[in-house]
C-alpha cells in the first residue's frame, strides 16, 4: 500500500522573495502563477537569491504582462563584455484566457496587479501574482491592530504552558 504525500499548501517550491508590503497595503482577491522570461544571468542570480520585488508592479500593455521595477542583483561573475541591467523589464508567461480575464478586471473594474512571491517550480522561475484592490488607511489600521492582536495572544498562550 503506498503512503499518501502531504498536501501543500501554497506554490511548493523555494521561495526567492516576497513582497510582503502588498498584504499590507492591497486586498488580493485571486492569485495566480506567472512564468518569466530571463536572461542567463538573471536566471543565475535567482539561483543565488539575489532577488527584489517589494517596489515593482504588473502591468498589461498590447495583450501582454510585464514587471515593471523588480531589481535582480547581478552576480561578479557575469561576463565582462555584457553589462547586465538590474531593474529591466520583464515579460510574465500567462495563458490567453489569464491574459483576457486579468486585462478584463484591471481596465473595467479598477483592480491592480501586484507581485507577491518569486519562487522555484520543477527549475522553472515562477511569479505569484495578485488581483487586488487597495486598502483604505483604516483598513491598514485594522489590519495592523488584529496582527498585533495575533503576536499577543499567543505571547500569553505560550506563557501559560
Amino acid at each position: 500500500m503506498a503512503k499518501k504525500g502531504k498536501k501543500r499548501r501554497g506554490h511548493g517550491g523555494k521561495t526567492i522573495a516576497v513582497n510582503k508590503k502588498a498584504t499590507f497595503e492591497y486586498f488580493i482577491e485571486e492569485r495566480l502563477e506567472a512564468g518569466l522570461v530571463l536572461q542567463g544571468w538573471e536566471a543565475k542570480s535567482l539561483r543565488a537569491g539575489k532577488a527584489q520585488i517589494m517596489e515593482s508592479y504588473v502591468t498589461v500593455k498590447d495583450g501582454e504582462a510585464f514587471l515593471f521595477g523588480a531589481l535582480i542583483t547581478p552576480l561578479p561573475t557575469v561576463s565582462t563584455h555584457y553589462t547586465p541591467e538590474p531593474r529591466r523589464t520583464r515579460k510574465l508567461l500567462l495563458h490567453r484566457h489569464e491574459l483576457n480575464r486579468l486585462i478584463g478586471a484591471v481596465e473595467r473594474k479598477g483592480y491592480t496587479l501586484v507581485p507577491l512571491s518569486l519562487y522555484w517550480k520543477n527549475g522553472r522561475a515562477k511569479l505569484e501574482i495578485g488581483l487586488a484592490k487597495g486598502k483604505k488607511q483604516h483598513d491598514k489600521r485594522a489590519t495592523q491592530k488584529d496582527r498585533d492582536w495575533q503576536r499577543d495572544k499567543a505571547r500569553v498562550l505560550k506563557a501559560h504552558r
